[in-house]
């Protein structure tokens, strides 16, 4: 699944990853980070740093710092990171506490493309209406750090909480159970997306998977998970068999 070294901004020899609206040769930066460079990671004048937007990168060096303000100045030409396919989304069953963050960061640290949690019969944790917006601005901001610390260039989807069965119109879903065949067999799937799901705690209810009619079931090997650990073995066990596509921008046009 790895392209070219020097398409990745992961590949860049630099002290900090950014999001910024714009590969312009300077770059102003204010509120989060800003503050994240000055503030969390004191950087200085000279560092250098990548930033991204939507899914083209630049190298940068540290201008100045004042306060709460980073200016940054061009250190090379934009590029823009490959597309890997079949893209990838996986639909993880809400769980208690703070799992749900940790399942964000881990799928966005592997390169998830889409991230949705669901709500299945099973599931012990039903939180209130009032508290949704708060909850998906939390997983989108664990989701922002976690694409700053691996250094990926496009921030994943991080949906709505939604039932499960909202999800049976896909055409390429994969259930995650025990005792189904390794993900190596498994082979394109129709509409260029695998979508993974991942029971809750107890597991799936009798009848649950079946209605939302999968594409196909992998195994994730002879034990049983935890709920948040069989959604990062999925996106590792499926992720390893995407290949980078051959379309895309060319960094020419990026600036």
């Amino acid at each position: 699944m790895e392209g070219a070294p020097g398409a990745w901004a992961a590949s860049a020899s630099a002290s900090a990853h950014v999001f910024v609206d714009g590969l312009l040769e300077a770059v102003a930066l204010e509120g989060p980070e800003a503050h994240h460079l000055a503030r969390v990671l004191r950087l200085r004048a000279g560092e250098v740093v990548t930033a991204a937007d939507d899914g083209a990168w630049r190298p940068y060096r540290v201008a100045a710092v004042s306060g709460t303000q980073v200016r940054l100045e061009a250190a090379g030409p934009a590029a823009r990171e490959p597309l890997l396919r079949p893209a990838l989304a996986v639909a993880f069953s809400l769980t208690k506490g703070d799992k749900p963050e940790l399942v964000v960061q881990k799928l966005t640290e592997l390169g998830v493309d889409r991230i949705l949690p669901v709500l299945s019969e099973r599931s012990v944790v039903r939180p209130d209406r009032g508290r949704a917006p708060a909850d998906l601005s939390r997983w989108r901001r664990v989701a922002l750090e976690a694409a700053r610390q691996c250094r990926r260039s496009r921030l994943p989807e991080v949906a709505d909480l939604a039932p499960i069965d909202t999800l049976a119109a896909h055409p390429g879903i994969v259930i995650a159970e025990w005792g189904a065949p390794p993900a190596g067999d498994l082979g394109p799937p129709p509409g260029d997306e695998l979508l993974a799901v991942v029971g809750p705690e107890g597991g799936f209810a009798p009848g649950e998977t079946d209605a939302l009619r999968p594409w196909a079931r992998v195994g994730l090997g002879p034990h049983v998970l935890r709920a948040e650990t069989a959604a990062v073995a999925v996106a590792v066990a499926l992720g390893v068999h995407r290949s980078v596509s051959q379309g895309g921008q060319p960094p020419s046009s990026l600036e």
